[in-house]
């Protein structure tokens, strides 16, 4: 058996052509649209993301404030009034 390809039948030529030409036909070459291809599938993508990122930004606290919510976090922690057991007692 030879690895060289065969040459197609003029019926095969007729038929590639043919399905080639079909598929060209529904293109149009107009271009004077104001997005392409690629930008559609750009928006779409967008549309999609459910799982981007936004950085937060935060308020700036001072550093009075800090210290005062620091302290009522430990003091909350202490004395167990938390919503959840995370196993740490002092």
């Amino acid at each position: 058996m030879s690895d060289t390809p065969r040459e197609p039948s003029e019926d095969e030529k007729d038929l590639i052509n043919a399905e080639f030409e079909s598929m060209v036909a529904g293109l149009s070459l107009d271009e004077s649209s104001p997005t392409t291809y690629l930008d559609e599938l750009d928006a779409r993508a967008r549309e999609i993301d459910h799982n981007h990122f936004e950085e937060p930004h935060p308020k700036p606290v001072g550093f009075k404030n800090f210290f005062r919510l620091a302290k009522s976090a430990i003091i909350r922690w202490k004395s167990g009034k938390s919503s959840h057991d995370d196993g740490v007692e002092l």
